[in-house]
This record gives C-alpha cells, sequence and structure tokens, in this order.
C-alpha cells in the first residue's frame, strides 16, 4: 500500500465502530452526510461527462450537416462551432473541477481548474461578441470593456497563482525563498 491510499474501515483498527468503541450520533450523521455528499459529487461529474460526449456527438453532426448544405464557408457557422467547442472545453473544466473535489485534491488546484473554467468562459464570450446585440454602441463597449478587464483580472490571477503558488511549494519542502 502506498502512502496515498487510506486503510479500508476493515483494515483500519483505530476505527471506533471497527474496535467496539461508542460513536456519537454527531459522527455518525456527519459520516453519512459526507458518504451522500460524495455520492451527489460523483453523479455531478458523470452528469457532465454525459453532457460532454452529447455535446462533442452534436457538434460533429452539425458539421456534417454545414458540409452537406454547403454553409461550411458561412464565417458565422464557424464561429458557433468555435463557441460550440469552447462551451464544451468549459464542461470539460467544471467536470475535472468536480472530479478535484471528489478526489479531494489541494485547494490550489481546484483554484486553477476554476480560474481556466473562467478564462475559457471569458474568452467564448469575446470570441461571439456582436455589436449588433446591444441596443446602444455604449452598451456593447460597456460590455466588451467588461469582459476584458474580467480576462485580464482571471490572467492576473493565474500569474499570481503560479508564481506564488511555487514559491509556498519551495518553502513547505524545507528549502528557502
Amino acid at each position: 500500500m502506498s502512502g496515498d491510499e487510506q486503510p479500508s474501515p476493515a483494515q483500519s483498527s483505530s476505527d471506533p465502530v471497527e474496535s467496539g468503541s461508542s460513536v456519537s450520533l454527531g459522527e455518525r450523521y456527519s459520516r453519512v452526510v459526507d458518504q451522500f455528499v460524495h455520492g451527489v459529487e460523483l453523479a455531478a461529474a458523470t452528469v457532465f461527462a454525459l453532457l460532454f460526449a452529447v455535446g462533442v456527438f452534436d457538434l460533429i453532426l452539425e458539421i456534417l450537416d454545414t458540409v452537406r448544405s454547403g454553409r461550411i464557408t458561412d464565417p458565422l457557422v464557424v464561429i458557433r462551432f468555435i463557441d460550440t467547442g469552447l462551451l464544451l472545453l468549459i464542461i470539460v473544466e467544471v467536470y475535472q473541477t468536480v472530479l478535484a473535489y471528489v478526489e479531494q485534491n489541494d485547494t490550489r488546484r481546484v483554484v486553477r481548474l476554476v480560474i481556466y473554467t473562467g478564462v475559457i468562459a471569458m474568452v467564448r464570450k469575446a470570441i461571439i461578441f456582436r455589436t449588433g446585440e446591444y441596443a446602444t454602441l455604449e452598451d456593447a463597449v460597456l460590455a466588451a470593456g467588461s469582459y476584458a478587464i474580467i480576462i485580464l483580472a482571471l490572467v492576473a490571477l493565474l500569474l499570481v497563482e503560479r508564481v506564488y503558488g511555487n514559491d509556498s511549494l519551495q518553502l513547505s519542502d524545507g528549502e528557502s525563498a
């Protein structure tokens, strides 16, 4: 057994339930709720995996349909495919985030996945951005500026996480900064 594996209840002699010690109602309730949440997390991961599979299949069908109809050269159709592809990447990132929770990975990995998801979502918004969808030009400029600020903030968060994330790992290993 490696250092990362947890002993099963049958292997653990320190488990109060297995060793005959009394376990409080609160502790039992906490375990049941924890198992329930873990099950819901797995169900959510399954739903996102299924959504991704359905989305990929649907995208393939849409591409084949546009090739047959000759609309594949229409830039708006291509942008719609890119939009769908980026949406599928967002689904994958959300799936990976849920898995990180299920596997109880470190918070840094979960935060990084959330930032990646945000970057992909905002790039998607920028790609499909059309000024004609807004009531006024001022509304369009305000939306574009907001998207730009959010993208820059997410990229800054990624850079900060990478720079300071590596430093904190070195410090935790006993090395000096």
